[in-house]
C-alpha cells in the first residue's frame, strides 16, 4: 500500500513540475493571418436607373373636321408610311362647302366677264365722246370689282376643298400604328384621337439622376460646357424589362436643363438605334452608365466586416491590428470596394478571417 500511495506521489510531482515548466517557457505563437498592402488600381462603375422608351417621334393622329368614319384603312401595329391614309372621314358640311364655293366662282367669273364687256364696248364710245370719261371710268371700276370678288370666290374654293382634303387623314410620319379606338360610324372632331404613329426607326430612353449622381456624372467627363462633356460620355447600355440586353449600346443626347424641384432629379434622353424594330414606343426598361475610375484604392470585401451600418477593416501596425472606419463604393462584381476615405497606399490590412480578430491583438502576418 506506501509503494502505490508513493508511486502515485511522484507522477503527481511530475506532472506538476512539467506544468511549471510549460508556463516560464512563455504564452502560445500569435495567430497568422493573411495579409495585403494597400494600393491603386482601376475599376468600372455602373449606374443603373430606370427608363421608358418612346420613339423618336410619337404623333397623335386626330381630325380636322367634324364626321363619321367612313373607313378605316390601317389595323392596330401595322407599319405605315408618310402620306399614307389612314382614315376616311364622311363630312356632308365639307361637301356642301365645295359645291357652294364652286357656285360662287361660277357666279363670280359670270359677273367679271359682263363687266370686261362693258369696258369693251364703251371704249370706243367714250373715245368718240359719245359717253363721257367719267362713265367708262365708272365702267372699268366695276370690272376691277367683280374681279375682286371673282378671287375672293376662288381663295373660299380653294379653302373649302382644302377642309373637304382633311377627311382623308393620313400619317405625317414613317411609323408604328398604335391601339384604334374607334371604329366605322364613330361620330368624331378634333378632340378624338383616332390613333398614335410612332416613328420608331430611333428610340429615346427617358430616365432620371438625382442631383448629386448628376454632379458626379457630369464631374467625370471632359469638356468646360455640358454640350462638350456630353460628347465624352460613354455609350450607355439598356436592358428590357423581361431582363435581356438590348444588343446595340446607346448614347445620351441631352440633360434638361431644369432639376424638377418634386423630386430633386435631372432628366436625360438617350437614343438608340431600332432599324430592326425590336423596340416599341411605350415599353420600359433600365439604362446602364458605365463610369470609369483610375488610381483609386481597391480592396477584397471579404476583408472587410459591418457594425453599426458602418464599414470597418483591421489596419496592421507593428503586428497589431486596428479598427478603421472606411467610406467605400461597391463594384458591380461584389468582390471589391472603392475606398473613398480611410485608407492610405502603403498600409496594410487582414484580408481573410476579420470575424475571429478583435481590436488590439498581436498577429504573425502571412506576406
Amino acid at each position: 500500500m506506501k509503494m502505490y500511495w508513493g508511486g502515485a506521489t511522484l507522477m503527481l510531482l511530475a506532472m506538476l513540475s512539467c506544468g511549471k515548466q510549460q508556463g516560464r517557457g512563455g504564452s502560445s505563437a500569435p495567430q497568422t493571418y493573411p495579409t495585403m498592402i494597400v494600393s491603386t488600381g482601376s475599376t468600372e462603375l455602373t449606374t443603373v436607373c430606370p427608363a421608358t422608351i418612346r420613339g423618336r417621334e410619337d404623333i397623335e393622329i386626330r381630325p380636322r373636321i367634324d364626321g363619321f368614319i367612313e373607313n378605316i384603312y390601317i389595323d392596330e401595329g401595322s407599319v405605315v408610311k408618310q402620306g399614307q391614309v389612314l382614315f376616311k372621314i364622311n363630312s356632308p358640311q365639307a361637301e356642301q362647302a365645295v359645291t357652294t364655293a364652286r357656285a360662287a366662282v361660277t357666279s363670280a367669273e359670270a359677273q367679271m366677264a359682263t363687266a370686261e364687256l362693258n369696258v369693251s364696248r364703251m371704249t370706243p364710245l367714250a373715245e368718240k365722246g359719245i359717253i363721257s370719261a367719267v362713265q367708262l371710268e365708272a365702267y372699268r371700276h366695276a370690272y376691277n370689282a367683280a374681279s375682286a370678288v371673282c378671287e375672293q370666290a376662288k381663295a373660299q374654293l380653294a379653302n373649302a376643298e382644302a377642309t373637304l382634303s382633311w377627311t382623308s387623314v393620313t400619317s405625317p410620319v414613317n411609323g408604328h400604328v398604335g391601339a384604334v379606338p374607334y371604329r366605322k360610324g364613330s361620330l368624331v372632331n378634333s378632340q378624338h384621337v383616332l390613333t398614335t404613329v410612332a416613328n420608331t426607326t430611333t428610340v429615346f430612353a427617358y430616365f432620371s439622376l438625382n442631383e448629386k449622381e448628376l454632379a458626379g456624372f457630369l464631374s467625370g467627363l471632359e469638356g468646360s460646357t455640358q454640350a462638350e462633356k456630353l460628347k465624352h460620355a460613354p455609350e450607355v447600355a439598356l436592358t428590357l424589362a423581361d431582363g435581356t440586353v438590348y444588343p446595340y449600346k446607346g448614347r445620351i443626347e441631352t440633360i434638361a436643363g431644369v432639376v424638377n424641384i418634386s423630386t430633386g432629379s435631372a432628366g436625360f434622353r438617350a437614343g438608340f438605334p431600332n432599324e430592326e424594330g425590336l423596340l416599341r414606343s411605350g415599353t420600359s426598361g433600365t439604362v446602364s452608365i458605365p463610369a470609369a475610375y483610375s488610381d483609386v484604392i481597391l480592396i477584397p470585401q471579404r476583408a472587410t466586416f459591418a457594425q453599426q451600418n458602418k464599414v470597418l477593416v483591421y489596419v496592421v501596425e507593428d503586428g497589431v491590428t486596428a479598427q478603421r472606419i472606411l467610406s467605400v463604393t461597391p463594384t458591380p462584381d461584389g468582390k471589391t470596394y472603392i475606398v473613398h476615405s480611410g485608407l492610405s497606399v502603403g498600409e496594410r490590412i487582414v484580408t481573410d478571417g476579420v470575424a475571429t480578430l478583435t481590436n488590439g491583438v498581436k498577429i504573425s502576418v502571412e506576406q
